[in-house]
């Protein structure tokens, strides 16, 4: 009867290791498509952020370029509104990444 009763605890622990076998699997895949989420959304806000950046400072400079044609003030109107296209993308850049609140908020 004693070598039954060890036969019997050997299965139930073979059952259980295969169960957190099991279990410790799942939770790992689990883990891995968790992080493999947040990396997928950190790169999306990083792209956001700085395509925001680029078209603050792009709109910027374009707006100062047809001003200096228009006006014929070459370089003033593309220095001042770039620094000021600068100064939008960083603003814009702060309210994505929640450091400000939005306008009128």
């Amino acid at each position: 009867m004693p070598g039954n009763e060890d036969h019997k605890l050997d299965d139930r622990l073979g059952n259980l290791d295969a169960e957190l076998a099991k279990m410790r699997e799942s939770q790992a895949t689990k883990n891995r498509a968790k992080m493999d989420r947040e990396q997928s959304n950190g790169l999306a806000m990083a792209w956001r952020l700085g395509s925001e950046f680029v078209a603050g400072v792009l709109v910027g400079t374009a707006i100062g370029w047809l001003i200096d044609e228009w006006l014929g003030i070459r370089p003033w109107g593309m220095i001042i509104f770039l620094l000021l296209g600068f100064l939008a993308g960083m603003l814009n850049l702060l309210r994505s990444a929640g450091k400000l609140p939005p306008p009128g908020a």
